[in-house]
C-alpha cells in the first residue's frame, strides 16, 4: 500500500484533545486537506501523518514544542485599563486583536482585568500544552 510522503497532498480525519481529554478541535464532517512538508499544520502532526497508509488510524501525542511551542511569559503584558476603549469587552477569555510595536496585528487573550489594568496574553491558546490527536488518513489526493 502507498504511504504518505513529503510533497503529497493528503486528507485526514482527526480529533484533537488536551492531555485531560478535553476536545479542542476536529475535522468535523469534511476531512482536512494539506500538503506534507509545507508547514500547513503543526509540525508534530505533519511528521506523524508522513508514512501512514490510506485507511490507517492512530493516536499521537504531540509535545508542546512540536505543536504551538512553549508558553512565553514575555508575550503576557499588562496595559492601563484607560487604553482600552469602553466599548471593548474585556471579560477573561475574550480574544482581541492588538498591534505590535511595529504596527502588525496580533491576537491576544484577556487573562486578567481590574479597575486599573487589563492583562493580555499574546501566546497561542494552546501554547505550552501537549496535544493528543486521533488521526485517520482518508486519502492521498495527489502524490509528489
Amino acid at each position: 500500500m502507498t504511504q504518505a510522503k513529503n510533497g503529497d497532498t493528503v486528507r485526514i480525519n482527526y480529533t484533537g484533545r488536551l492531555a485531560d481529554g478535553t476536545q479542542f478541535d476536529s475535522s468535523g464532517s469534511e476531512p482536512l486537506q494539506f500538503k506534507l512538508g509545507e508547514g500547513q499544520v503543526i509540525p508534530g502532526l505533519e511528521t506523524h501523518v508522513e508514512g501512514m497508509e490510506v485507511g490507517a488510524r492512530s493516536t499521537v501525542t504531540v509535545p508542546a514544542d512540536a505543536a504551538y511551542g512553549p508558553h512565553r511569559p514575555e508575550a503576557v503584558m499588562t496595559v492601563d485599563r484607560a487604553r482600552v476603549p469602553d466599548n471593548i469587552n474585556v471579560d477573561i477569555g475574550t480574544r482581541l486583536q492588538a498591534k505590535t510595536s511595529e504596527g502588525r496585528p496580533m491576537q491576544v487573550t484577556v487573562v486578567g482585568v481590574d479597575d486599573a489594568s487589563v492583562k493580555l496574553d499574546g501566546n497561542h491558546p494552546l501554547a505550552g500544552k501537549d496535544l493528543v490527536f486521533d488521526v485517520e488518513l482518508v486519502e492521498i489526493v495527489q502524490a509528489a
